[in-house]
């Protein structure tokens, strides 16, 4: 039987976990890095804690704590913040390229305070893209407990029918990887082309084109249309739309402490285009059902269907091959 513990025992406990929080998290907060690139950061010694150089991350700070990256001062973290953003297609989801290719970063406004992605859309990829002033938001968001579905309207060079499409609702293995089933809806069919609705849970590299071209269809437009309960809206390419504090706090279920940081006055909104926040619509037949941590209710109204926008949902029921 182990001894009982002793209130003498409980203080010299409480006195060997140091105060503060891990020097990684801190930075991921803050907005510099996510914690595994800060703790690289770290390791090649650009990061300093009052004035000396850390090589380790198993280090606590504390706000009376004054660190740099790279010589320059971090400051303390903000409320957290969350964009919508309309990417384009051709730029690349990353801080920098090794190519020299342009970057979602080097276009974002001016004003804009220093912000990461919540997760990518590839090169050839356009739409939603959410980008945050913090860290711990990126990565609970990106968590695969969250549970959210992302939807994107893909245009396929090709005329399948609905059957054609069925080994993506049932889950389908591409070069030794699996895939989950997707949500698939063939809206309708355009000439040599044919506009679709997906809807999935995990964003594997390029899981859409490379499921479809397991199926010899090919992929030459493809927009993220919602990600869990935010929608591209109104946005148009290179759109900016902060969401509002209280939806943060509504959607998202902070936890108390970032509940009290959100709810105080938010900085002054970064332009751009209004916009409605809310999922798109269910997709039709094939829906996975309804979780307990799926998105929040829609907030905003949804596009009207429009066969000329490829943004929004089809107009009327989809057609087979003709």
């Amino acid at each position: 039987m182990p001894p009982k513990s002793t209130p003498a025992a409980a203080v010299a406990a409480e006195k060997a976990t140091p105060a503060g929080e891990r020097i990684a998290k801190v930075l991921s907060r803050a907005g510099i890095a996510s914690r595994r690139e800060a703790e690289r950061l770290i390791e090649i010694g650009e990061v300093a804690v009052n004035g000396k150089v850390i090589t380790s991350p198993a280090l606590n700070v504390t706000g009376s704590d004054k660190i740099t990256v790279g010589g320059k001062p971090v400051a303390a973290a903000e409320p957290a913040r969350l964009w919508l953003y309309y990417k384009p297609e051709g730029l690349v989801t990353s801080e920098s390229d090794e190519k020299g290719r342009q970057t979602v970063f080097e276009t974002l406004p001016p004003d804009m305070p220093r912000v990461v992605s919540v997760g990518r859309l590839d090169l050839n990829s356009e739409g939603l893209l959410l980008l945050t002033n913090d860290g711990e938001l990126k990565r609970r968001l990106e968590l695969p407990s969250t549970g959210w579905l992302r939807k994107y309207r893909v245009r396929i060079n090709g005329n399948p029918t609905d059957v054609d499409l069925e080994p993506l609702r049932k889950g389908i293995t591409v070069d030794g990887e699996r895939f989950q089933p997707m949500n698939v809806m063939l809206d309708r069919i355009q000439g040599a082309n044919a506009w679709l609705t997906i809807g999935l849970r995990e964003g594997k590299n390029r899981e859409i084109r490379r499921a479809l071209n397991a199926l010899d269809l090919y992929v030459n437009r493809l927009i993220r249309i919602s990600y869990g309960p935010f929608r591209l809206g109104d946005l148009q390419p290179g759109d900016v739309e902060e969401i509002k504090p209280r939806i943060l706090r509504d959607q998202l279920g902070l936890d108390p402490m970032a509940e009290e940081v959100v709810a105080k006055k938010a900085p002054p909104k970064a332009p751009g285009r209004s916009v409605s926040h809310g999922p798109t619509r269910d997709g039709g037949k094939g829906a996975p059902p309804r979780r307990r941590n799926e998105e929040p209710a829609a907030v905003g109204k949804p596009r009207a269907g429009n066969k000329d926008d490829p943004k929004s949902g089809p107009a009327s029921r989809p057609r087979r091959n003709p």
